[in-house]
């Protein structure tokens, strides 16, 4: 029998960060969603500089945990806006970190989100150009031809098309005459121009260039990165964002996927 001066002992629990507690939510309830006839479906919007990076991790969540990862993928700023427009996703994982704080400034958000990743420039040319790739930026743009065309993603929407106009000017190259650049919609559909021959040369992401499935049409030469600011890569939940959502943003932030996105030619933050 408990005596009149005992006194219970008194448990506080932690208190957990915001980010914490979602992850342990998610956590709690992945198991039981799990058991749903029907599989899990979340849907992403991301940078089109991610399509073999996420191939490969949304590949390796589906067979970890049977969720269905849906990836629309397209220029940050076109994405954004899309997402500021009712697109109905749940993630945005964007090329740099500009277009993730228009979203937060809006209200669309869960919070500032996090950096996951650093990106890098590089040259490409067809697989039988004969240009001075090895000669770098400068050399190759005073080879080209009248009529030659250098792809690189409009900057008006995606980030590697700002660093790539960048990388032009500290080249010493400066701007390019309208006639003698094309621009992608996303830095995806410049990298075709070039692999396609409709281009002679581009100035493209490193991951995307070096990526087993575009290796045998391109010549790459990664640029330097002092020729460009750096490409932080910011992703973010949005409001409203399940639990299963929050599982996959916290997958990405795993030594498993940092692996991954280093494998594919990222740097990883500090």
């Amino acid at each position: 029998m408990q005596k009149k001066h005992d006194v219970m002992p008194i448990f506080r629990l932690p208190v957990l960060s915001w980010g914490r507690r979602q992850w342990l939510i998610a956590v709690l309830a992945l198991p039981q969603l799990a058991k749903a006839q029907t599989p899990l479906r979340i849907k992403i919007a991301a940078a089109s500089n991610l399509k073999f990076v996420l191939a490969d991790l949304v590949s390796q969540y589906r067979h970890q945990t049977g969720v269905q990862v849906e990836v629309s993928l397209g220029a940050s700023g076109n994405l954004a806006r899309q997402i500021l427009q009712g697109l109905p996703v749940e993630q945005f994982i964007s090329a740099d970190e500009e277009w993730v704080a228009e979203l937060v400034k809006a209200g669309r958000t869960l919070d500032a989100g996090q950096r996951y990743a650093t990106g890098r420039l590089a040259l490409i040319l067809p697989k039988n150009s004969a240009l001075p790739l090895a000669q770098g930026l400068a050399a190759v743009v005073r080879a080209l031809k009248p009529g030659d065309k250098l792809a690189m993603a409009n900057p008006a929407l995606a980030p590697y098309g700002v660093a790539a106009q960048e990388a032009l000017l500290r080249s010493g190259v400066g701007a390019l005459p309208a006639g003698q650049k094309v621009l992608g919609d996303n830095i995806g559909q410049a990298t075709q121009f070039v692999a396609t021959g409709a281009a002679q040369a581009g100035i493209t992401a490193l991951a995307l260039a070096t990526a087993p499935e575009l290796a045998p049409a391109l010549q790459v030469l990664p640029l330097p990165e002092s020729l460009h600011g750096p490409l932080h890569q910011r992703m973010v939940l949005l409001k409203g964002a399940s639990p299963a959502a929050v599982a996959w943003h916290q997958f990405l932030l795993s030594p498993q996927a940092r692996a991954v996105f280093l494998r594919h030619g990222y740097a990883l933050p500090q």
